[in-house]
């Protein structure tokens, strides 16, 4: 069966099942592609610019914390429902571009018949049908009438099915309205029959192979949403301007370098994604696009605020985050109707004051440029929710930033800042404040007034001490004062009964007060660096206590009541004083990770097997005088570091290794190690193993057992040559051989790190080496004498059998000898065949066959002239 008679059929099944699926019941809610606008989300799919939004560090499935993402680990029984609330609110507007209160989220949402609601479920939930009439009022008219389509109506769904060309068949069904094709290799709509496509709503190819969009297009004059984002599109043809019902558009992810020149006829697109792109220049046509509410145009190459934005009446969320713009025109005093606009990442020094007179703002977003100062004006944001100011060179912020009374988020790190707006307390809304990295000497007592402040963020700051007064924001669930000059631990913290993330990393707290023991809902605690000299019996009564770092402090011990902190899944301790492995945290039979490296260990106590969820186990950098055999018994263990850069070397790694079964990452480097395991290749689940600087010489043959290995470091070792075999390990991504005295292959074959090049030498090298071994073999066989043969058997162990001795007597002395070669090395299969060459001349030359030896020397010259 050939291939498009094999798709032909899969496609026909398709379409069998999907008839009986219409006759069986209603048609569900048409799914639509992850980047539909979310005008919340800028239809795009741009990351956040600034990550210190962090709430609740996410843990992945190791328990490890994932400083990119964030989310609340869940509330305890004992929560009341007013701490419950806090956490969800916490988790909806951890992230910038999803900061919204519940009921007065910006008004930019698409349409809740897209994939992107699925994406970002809670977030378009809490949307009103007031907010989604702003973006489509029909649509969302269709919405609110339950699903919105006739029994009719039909969906089809390809989405990710391998197809390399535009299907056929499926598009016989009689009711094609909404089609989706993303995640293919279709590179045109050749194949197409333009008939079949004309009653089409939604089409969505997003992520395929398209250059271009064929001029017959045009034909789709009922399609509403078309999705062609993350293809090679460079233009769009003009027959686009048809498209009279086209109401939302994604162009974005594409090469397109001239503004679309059909666009500005389609009256009724309401969302234009036109984000990372090569555009330059933006046209005054644009501004024909009345009906337009959200347009995100991020990470062009535009130098200046195109003017014909101005004069979109309808724009509610305009995004240009990414671009090289230097400034605001006067003009931009006509968006009477925005209230989201992004600028993050531009070249703005300054804000033209017009921008203040957009009344009905409420998210606006100026991270990393360059700005210096912030009008007084700001007092005009009397919606304003979220302000987003990061990474500029403001020195102060106006007292009148009081005036905005609906603000919830604001956000002030990596700037001058010495001191806080003193009317900030009239801010009642105030749900986050991060003011990190600046230079704020004091936090203001009359903070204690923002009653519904949830996370406060003041690291990298000079502050000496925090007002006990922020007792009285009892909705606080994350505070961070990590690098600050702070001596005493602040009681007030201890007063907050929400409070569940508390950073104070880097400063100069040497005592854990009596207090603490009473925040029993603390889930993460970090006090590196800092000037402890004792593990606190206090802090043994954070029994909900899942994250705890106290990391470089001069601690020597723990406390045995640290059994009481069962809920305990992340523990480090590197860089304190620890003698001897504290045999008391083998009382946490929950803990996950547990990081141990810097410290002064010499052994490990056999009670280390009761951790029987451990994970990841990093012990580097201690005095163990032998490998710790003990660790062999943690068979839960995936991940174990045990490099020595600052500690003992050790020489050797035991086979018990091998019982770790589900080790995943080794970490063995900066040892003296000289040889591997013989069983090594028992480690299958081993993916990543990093052996550099050691004194390793060879690799066991087992080795090539390790299917699952991707990342292989293997520098600063003494190897002379790789197995032949290394080609077996498919999975292999990352090597290094890095400054070794590799003869097999040579270095410059290594050095582009390509385990094709390295496998592809090896066996051309395998197959040089069988022929110079049998020219070998014939050069011995046609010149040695019958006494020297005898004498070569003995010197390569070889007995001469009864069978040999009465072929000689029938056959010629070199045919007997060619046959006694190849039944040695037949009998040495586990040698390599250089090996097998060079013991055959070391034989040779014992016996003085130097005849012979003349020869086979006068051969190896002439093969090494030769390259291959």
């Amino acid at each position: 069966m050939s291939e498009k008679e094999g798709t032909s059929e899969e496609l026909e099944k398709i379409t069998s099942q999907f008839r009986k699926e219409s006759e069986s019941r209603s048609m569900e809610e048409p799914e639509f592609t992850k980047e539909t606008s979310s005008s919340l989300k800028e239809a795009s799919d741009a990351k956040p610019s600034n990550q210190s939004f962090e709430t609740y560090p996410r843990r992945d499935t190791l328990g490890t914390q994932d400083d990119t993402s964030t989310s609340s680990s869940g509330s305890k029984p004992e929560r009341n429902e007013e701490q419950r609330k806090t956490l969800e609110f916490s988790e909806t507007i951890t992230r910038y571009d999803c900061l919204q209160s519940k009921t007065e989220i910006l008004q930019s949402s698409s349409l809740s018949t897209t994939d992107m609601i699925a994406e970002n479920q809670d977030l378009v939930n809490s949307l009103s049908h007031e907010t989604l009439e702003k973006i489509s009022p029909q649509l969302s008219e269709e919405n609110q009438k339950g699903d919105g389509l006739g029994s009719d109506n039909f969906t089809v769904n390809l989405k990710a099915k391998g197809l390399q060309e535009f299907p056929k068949d499926i598009l016989k069904i009689k009711y094609v309205k909404y089609l989706y094709l993303d995640e293919n290799k279709i590179k045109s709509f050749k194949g197409a029959d333009s008939g079949d496509l004309l009653g089409l709503e939604i089409l969505s190819m997003q992520e395929n192979g398209l250059s271009s969009l064929p001029s017959e297009i045009q034909l789709l004059h009922n399609l509403r949403i078309l999705n062609v984002s993350h293809n090679q599109i460079s233009n769009i043809p003009k027959q686009i301007s048809q498209l009279g019902n086209i109401r939302q558009l994604f162009l974005n992810n594409n090469y397109i370098e001239d503004f679309p020149s059909g666009l500005e006829s389609l009256g009724n697109l309401e969302i234009l994604n036109l984000a990372k792109n090569n555009l330059r220049h933006i046209p005054d046509t644009l501004s024909s696009l009345k009906n337009v509410r959200a347009l995100n145009l991020e990470y062009n190459q535009l130098t200046i605020f195109p003017k014909s934005l101005c004069f979109l009446p309808k724009l509610i969320s305009l995004n240009l985050t990414g671009n090289l713009i230097k400034s605001l025109p006067k003009e931009i005093r006509e968006l009477k109707n925005l209230e989201k606009l992004l600028l993050n990442h531009n070249k703005l020094t300054f804000l033209a004051v017009e921008i203040f007179q957009l009344l009905r703002m409420k998210e606006l977003q100026l991270i990393d440029n360059k700005l210096e100062i912030i009008s007084h004006k700001i007092e005009n944001f009397r919606e304003l929710r979220i302000l987003i100011l990061d990474k500029n060179l403001l020195k102060d912020i106006p007292e009148k930033i009081s005036h905005c009374v609906m603000l919830e988020c604001l956000c002030l790190s990596d700037n001058k800042l010495t001191e806080l707006p003193k009317n900030i307390h009239k801010l009642k809304n105030l749900r986050k404040l991060h003011v990190n990295r600046n230079n704020i000497v004091k936090i203001p007592e009359d903070i204690s007034h923002l009653n519904d402040m949830f996370s406060l963020e003041f690291s990298g700051n000079v502050i000496t001490d925090f007002p006990i007064e922020v007792k009285n924001c009892r909705k606080i669930t994350k505070v961070e004062l990590s690098y600050n000059r702070i001596l005493h631990f602040p009681l007030g913290l201890c007063a907050l009964d929400s409070l569940y993330y508390l950073s104070f990393n880097g400063n100069y707290i040497s005592e854990i007060p009596v207090d603490i023991s009473f925040s029993k809902q603390l889930l993460h605690l970090e006090f590196n660096e800092n000037k402890l000299l004792l593990f606190s019996e206090h802090l043994c009564s954070l029994i909900n206590l899942e994250y705890l770092d106290l990391s470089k402090n001069k601690i020597r011990k723990i406390p045995p009541s640290i059994s009481n902190m069962v809920s305990l899944h992340i523990l480090i301790l590197c860089w304190n004083k620890l003698e001897n492995f504290p045999i008391e945290v083998c009382t946490l039979e929950n803990l996950q990770v547990l990081d141990l490296s810097e410290n002064q260990i010499q052994n490990i106590p056999s009670e280390i097997c009761n951790l029987k969820g451990i994970q990841k186990l990093n012990i580097s950098s201690n005095q163990f005088i032998y490998f710790p055999i003990e660790l062999c018994q943690l068979q839960s263990l995936q991940e174990l570091n045990i490099s020595q850069t600052n500690g003992r070397k050790l020489t050797r790694l035991p086979e018990e290794l091998a019982n770790m079964i589900q080790l995943k990452g080794l970490d063995i480097s900066n040892n003296a190690i000289r040889e591997l395991p013989r069983n090594i290749g028992e480690l299958r689940s081993l993916v990543s193993l990093n052996a550099y600087n050691n004194q390793i010489r060879n690799l066991p043959p087992s080795f090539l057992s390790l299917s699952a290995l991707q990342q292989l470091d293997l520098s600063g070792n003494k190897l002379t040559a790789l197995p032949s075999g290394i080609y077996n390990l498919f999975s292999l991504k990352e090597i290094n051989f890095d400054d070794n005295p590799l003869l097999r292959p040579p270095m410059e074959i290594c050095k582009e790190k390509q385990l094709y090049t390295i496998a592809r030498y090896l066996q051309r090298a395998d197959e040089r080496d069988e022929e110079i071994l049998e020219k070998i073999f014939k050069i011995v066989a046609n010149n040695i004498t019958k006494a020297n043969f005898e004498f070569l058997c003995q010197k390569l162990n070889l007995a001469i059998s009864e069978t040999d001795k009465s072929t000689m007597s029938t056959v010629s002395l070199s045919e007997t000898v060619h046959q006694v070669l190849d039944r040695w090395k037949t009998e040495n299969l586990s040698v390599t065949t250089a090996a097998l060459r060079d013991q055959l001349t070391r034989a040779l030359t014992m016996i003085g066959a130097y005849e012979i030896m003349d020869k086979i020397t006068a051969l190896k010259l002439f093969t090494c002239a030769i390259k291959f």
